[in-house]
């Protein structure tokens, strides 16, 4: 099994700010979302043992997004200082393993992990041309649920930083209600709080999944609204034709792409956790005053077993070879 792993950086950087108590180094730096983001990119290293493993960020330059709609996560406050002052950290630690980064002006990080998951399973008369069988994206970000399919997954932590899950098809159905390839067309009709597109107005999630399993995606249920009004009642109706410019848009600003023209090649972001890397990792981490991991590193500290994972929502109870259970 070769696997890909795709780290969705911003949001695992998020979640560790939040979700860690303040960390300074002796400069009064604060450092906690660095710390958590490399506990986790090595919790991810011992868990998943990629083969290949690329991290993407987003840019600070507008998307394409802002451009089709000006309210696009207008009401998303401003990324706290705190935070915003850690990601060249972040970068660092991610060249000091010879991990590749990946950003794309004009595109969110989800763009650029679904350019690079499209590419990497990209089939031609049943061929994958990159010798990957599997990818896995690691996030905690729903709107990379539409991205499943059967050689892709996400792994997406669930308690704070130190378990995960494993989702696959299966388990996002049961989870959302919709299946992976159908939440775009979800997303269109209830829209997105988070980064501030409308949806439909008065189309909740209940409404929005008996649709979508009634007909199947956005389209074929603006084909059928008279059998929509006949099945859910007129009030139902009406929402959808009121709301379909919103709709459709919102749609739109849910899809991620996967044609964002990266220069970087596949090849280039084969990954191996050798001595030279865990040396190089460890040298960064006492720079920045992570001293027990640094330790960890280098095995002079008892090595623990890694925290536990779920697939489909139950716990893996094996024990891992070690590298880390950090947090």
């Amino acid at each position: 099994m070769v696997r890909f792993v795709l780290i969705d950086g911003n949001a695992i950087m998020h979640r560790a700010f939040h979700a860690l108590p303040p960390l300074t180094n002796r400069s009064g730096e604060l450092l906690n979302a660095v710390y958590g983001f490399s506990t986790m990119l090595l919790k991810v290293i011992a868990d998943l043992k990629p083969d290949y493993l690329a991290v993407a960020f987003d840019t600070p330059a507008p998307t394409f997004r802002k451009m089709l709609y000006l309210g696009y996560q207008a009401k998303r406050p401003v990324m706290d200082e705190g935070l915003s002052g850690q990601f060249p950290y972040a970068y660092e630690v991610v060249k000091s393993m010879g991990v590749t980064l990946v950003q794309k002006e004009g595109y969110e990080a989800d763009d650029v992990i679904g350019t690079l998951a499209q590419r990497a399973v990209h089939r031609t008369k049943g061929i994958v041309h990159s010798g990957i069988d599997e990818v896995v994206i690691v996030t905690g970000d729903r709107d990379l649920y539409q991205l499943v399919n059967e050689k892709v997954k996400i792994y997406g932590p669930v308690r704070g930083l130190s378990e995960a899950e494993m989702f696959d098809e299966k388990r996002i159905e049961e989870k959302m209600g919709v299946r992976a390839d159908q939440i775009v067309d979800y997303k269109g009709l209830v829209g997105d709080g988070s980064d501030n597109y409308p949806g439909v107005a008065g189309i909740g999630p209940k409404t929005a999944v008996n649709l979508i399993r009634e007909f199947g995606d956005l389209g074929d249920i603006y084909r059928n609204l008279d059998k929509a009004g006949e099945k859910f009642g007129e009030k139902v109706k009406e929402k959808l034709i009121k709301g379909e410019e919103l709709g459709k848009l919102s749609y739109k600003l849910a899809t991620i792409v996967k044609n964002v023209p990266l220069s970087v090649k596949l090849d280039k972001c084969r990954f191996e956790f050798n001595d030279q890397v865990k040396e190089s990792l460890a040298n960064q981490m006492r720079q920045l005053g992570f001293k027990s991991i640094a330790e960890r590193l280098e095995g002079r500290e008892k090595q623990e077993a890694r925290g536990p994972y779920r697939v489909n929502g139950k716990r893996d109870k094996k024990k891992g070879d070690g590298q880390l259970g950090l947090l």
